[in-house]
């Protein structure tokens, strides 16, 4: 038995009033799932509306010379516009990645808002207050709350308690009072569907919570369906389907790469990462469907012509799909969608193909495209 004592974020009261069934995960006690069922919870995100609690996650800002970031990330920070996020990952010496983040800028504000992974908070926070020592000062936010909205109806519910909210497009952001909170609102997530996240102080949690759920179309959303989410829309759980031995070729998120970083390779790891673009690397994340029922999950061999190609790092029931799916790393060369491979699972070799990612369409708003004058 751990001898951990677990922490509880600003919600926990609400999670156990709701009958959420507590679990440990990342240090905090967390809902796994509600009486509903992670079934149902799935499926209604699809349709209507969940709300997650993510306030376990790293949330801080970061002041003074902010360019200063690009010293541990690809990602173009100094080319981001105001009132816009970014995703980045974050990089060792070698190009491995450490985790992935969000960065915002907020119109009218010199410091960037960064949201980091829960189970990696504390490191990343010392590693980029290190990094950047003498150049910019990380101050984390440990006493804000950071809430979910997701799904098709997001934009309908959260606009009767913040007025304007449904007029930003993905990866907007803002400061709005939502319920009367004063709140950093994001359209983003990590479902696939449309949605928000609402950054507020800890002790308006609750009020704002309560406000959303008491909206027909909300269900309570715990981390069971938060997983078999973003596994149907492809991305990535840090410390399953990246960690630090992996680059961002190989784990397939190229696009994190900024245009301008690619080419000055100013980036920890840029040799590595510019001969794996370049030549291809050695091994990808690919999704992967079964046929038949059965799920291969984390760990399972992935086979070709009897030989061990790769391994499964996420794999379940995807509920939208009515079937199992599964991501993982596969040599190189059998990266590519329609390649057959099999998949071992309790000592049976299943077959399987190589597909493209997302398993489920994206929902994100994008902003309108812009059409030439008429003639």
């Amino acid at each position: 038995m751990s001898d951990e004592v677990l922490k509880k974020t600003p919600l926990y009261d609400l999670h156990i009033s709701l009958g959420g069934k507590m679990v440990p995960f990342a240090g905090y006690e967390m809902p796994v799932q509600y009486p509903a069922g992670i079934l149902k919870e799935h499926l209604h995100t699809r349709a209507e509306a969940g709300l997650f609690d993510v306030s376990h996650m790293g949330q801080a800002f970061l002041s003074g010379d902010t360019a200063a970031l690009e010293r541990v990330t690809p990602a173009d920070i100094t080319g981001i516009p105001e009132g816009m996020q970014r995703y980045g990952l974050l990089l060792n010496d070698a190009g491995g990645i450490k985790d992935d983040f969000m960065t915002m800028r907020l119109k009218g504000e010199d410091a960037l808002y960064l949201v980091v992974n829960a189970s990696m908070k504390d490191s990343d926070f010392a590693y980029i207050a290190e990094r950047l020592k003498g150049a910019a000062t990380l101050k984390p936010a440990p006493d804000r709350a950071l809430l979910a909205l997701q799904g098709p109806k997001a934009a309908d519910v959260l606009e009767r308690h913040a007025t304007g909210v449904s007029n930003l497009t993905f990866m907007q952001a803002i400061r709005i009072n939502v319920a009367g909170a004063p709140a950093i609102v994001s359209r983003t997530g990590y479902t696939g569907e449309d949605g928000f996240e609402i950054s507020i102080e800890g002790r308006d949690a609750e009020k704002v919570a309560r406000a959303l759920l008491g909206e027909k179309e909300v269900l309570p959303i715990g981390l069971g369906a938060r997983d078999s989410l973003r596994l149907e829309a492809g991305l990535c759980l840090y410390g399953h389907d990246m960690d630090e031995a992996t680059d961002p070729v190989e784990a397939n998120l190229v696009w994190s790469l900024g245009k301008r970083r690619k080419e000055a390779k100013d980036f920890p790891g840029a040799d590595r990462i510019t001969k794996n673009l370049a030549n291809g690397p050695a091994k990808k994340r690919v999704g992967l469907r079964p046929e038949g029922r059965a799920p291969a999950r984390e760990g399972s061999e992935i086979v070709k012509d009897g030989v061990v190609v790769g391994q499964v790092t996420s794999g379940g029931f995807g509920p939208s799909l009515n079937g199992p799916l599964a991501m993982g790393y596969v040599r190189g060369d059998l990266a590519t969608p329609g390649t057959k491979v099999e998949l071992m699972v309790r000592g049976k070799a299943l077959a399987a193909e190589v597909v493209a990612m997302p398993f489920v369409p994206n929902q994100y708003k994008r902003p309108a495209k812009k059409t030439g004058a008429a003639t």
